[in-house]
């Protein structure tokens, strides 16, 4: 009697369990009367100049074009914030998410792009075009951590990432190498460019909570409503910690 009555509650809680999964599942479909929301993100203050990396080994290629600048914070000269990533937080249903082409290269002894954005089950190509020994190796707490070498003779590998998650990727064999690949659960996310503007489109009208991220500067959010058609306007503002 009392085997049957825990069976049947762990059955219920598995199955409200999965349901609570797929209340959170994003809905992808077509999108009638989408707006926009654009904006920048700024500095505050007065910004410290961008550093100088010191190359302390594989000079003749990791020096080859000249000094290496940290892209842990870069700003602009009217104060916008490059690299940042803005995103919608709660949104369950708007437009689909489309598969993406995602490509890491090592180039010159840096990561490019410094920070790669995809969707959350993406296989990730990473590329080695430096023709020296790197290292991917990654930290994360949602997917498997990676940490794999790659020689010179294997110029490409790949890695999928199913989770949603904030990933620091590091070089182990270069120690001031280092980036970031951001998995999303849904597609209202964008990076922002070298005048610190983004912009997500087709969003349904509603109420929505938009943060943005900087790897230095940490998070902010805020609110924002978007109407039929219309282009709501969202402006940061990150200040050193």
């Amino acid at each position: 009697m009392y085997k049957t009555g825990l069976g049947t509650l762990m059955a219920a809680i598995g199955v409200l369990g999965w349901c609570a999964g797929a209340a959170l599942a994003y809905d992808g479909g077509p999108v009638s009367g989408g707006g926009t929301i654009t904006g920048v993100v700024k500095f505050q203050g007065t910004p410290p100049p961008q550093k100088v990396l010191e190359v302390t080994k594989d000079k003749e290629v990791c020096g080859a074009h000249g000094e290496l600048k940290s892209e842990d914070l870069v700003v602009g000269a009217g104060g916008g914030i490059e690299n940042a990533v803005v995103s919608i937080t709660n949104i369950s249903k708007g437009k689909p998410m489309e598969a993406a082409t995602a490509t890491l290269d090592q180039k010159g002894c840096q990561y490019l792009p410094h920070v790669l954005l995809f969707p959350a089950g993406t296989t990730v190509k990473i590329v080695n075009s430096d023709g020296i020994l790197h290292n991917i190796h990654t930290y994360s707490t949602k997917n498997p951590s990676v940490n794999l070498a790659q020689p010179k003779f294997k110029k490409e590998m790949q890695q999928k990432f199913e989770q949603p998650e904030i990933i620091k990727v590091t070089c182990d064999a270069h120690g001031w190498m280092h980036g970031w690949f951001i998995s999303e659960d849904n597609p209202y996310y964008a990076k922002t460019d070298a005048n610190g503007s983004y912009k997500l489109t087709d969003v349904p009208p509603g109420d929505y909570e938009l943060k943005v991220w900087q790897e230095q500067l940490g998070e902010k959010t805020q609110k924002v409503t978007v109407t039929a058609g219309g282009d709501t306007k969202a402006d940061f503002e990150l200040a050193a910690k």
